[in-house]
């Protein structure tokens, strides 16, 4: 997917406690959601892994955030033999995961 259209669902999940963010991006009816929302879970069990004591519902959303990956260059087949160039793009999404401490 594109950065910009990730972006539109990491706008509304940064800041949230962890277990509402994926309830918004459950309800929420974009591509970019069902990524977002296992990049989300993967913070989220990266920080069960690391500490044992932590209390996995007062995790908070600290940062959210797209990045452009690489562009892939595609052909779209056009009238008369001919050929449309086009680049499909790529995002890379990082979401941090913590206490409010």
């Amino acid at each position: 997917m594109s950065p910009q259209k990730a972006r539109l669902v990491i706008d509304l999940i940064r800041g949230q406690k962890a277990g509402e963010a994926i309830h918004i991006l459950r309800a929420t009816n974009k591509r970019a959601s069902e990524s977002i929302e296992k990049v989300l879970r993967s913070a989220i069990a990266n920080v069960e892994n690391k500490n044992n004591d932590v209390d996995v519902d007062a995790l908070i959303v600290i940062d959210a955030y797209v990045n452009e990956g690489p562009r892939m260059k595609r052909l779209r087949a056009a009238p008369m033999g001919r050929a449309y160039r086009y680049q499909r793009r790529m995002a890379h999404i990082v979401v941090e995961v913590g206490d409010k401490k």
